[in-house]
């Protein structure tokens, strides 16, 4: 009786990295989804920053703002920054109508830690989902 072995390895990897462009594209569209709906609404500025984007050759997805408030929104400024190396003291500013104000900070809210947080479980889900049915359907 004569085995006859059948080299799918090549099938196989295409087949996964499929899955994985198509789960990427999906969850990062998530996150930016919940982190947009997490993000403090005054101008929409930051909120409307929020973007995501796939390497499709590195199987990696980023999920973020070039919007620099959006770094303020995340971890804080002054005595209210998250890991405690804000300026301490406060300072004054003056905003763009020309009025002068005093401020010890901005308190973190974390739209983008709080929407990957709540979504962790369901994202892990789904990558399995994702690769189970393409691997099913080779």
């Amino acid at each position: 009786m004569a085995v006859e072995f059948e080299d799918n390895r090549v099938k196989v990897k295409d087949a996964i990295g499929s899955a994985a462009i198509v789960f990427l594209h999906e969850a990062c569209g998530l996150l930016e989804k919940q982190t947009k709906q997490n993000a403090k609404v005054k101008t929409g500025q930051t909120k409307g920053s929020y973007s995501y984007a796939v390497d499709e050759v590195e199987l990696t997805g980023y999920v973020g703002s070039n919007y620099e408030n959006a770094i303020w929104e995340e971890f804080g400024t002054g005595e209210y920054a998250l890991n405690g190396d804000g300026r301490k003291g406060g300072w004054r500013y003056m905003d763009e109508k020309g009025n002068w104000h005093y401020t010890k900070g901005k308190r973190p809210r974390r739209p983008l830690f709080k929407a990957f947080t709540s979504l962790k479980g369901r994202i892990t889900k789904r990558a399995e989902q994702v690769l189970k049915e393409r691997l099913e359907a080779e």
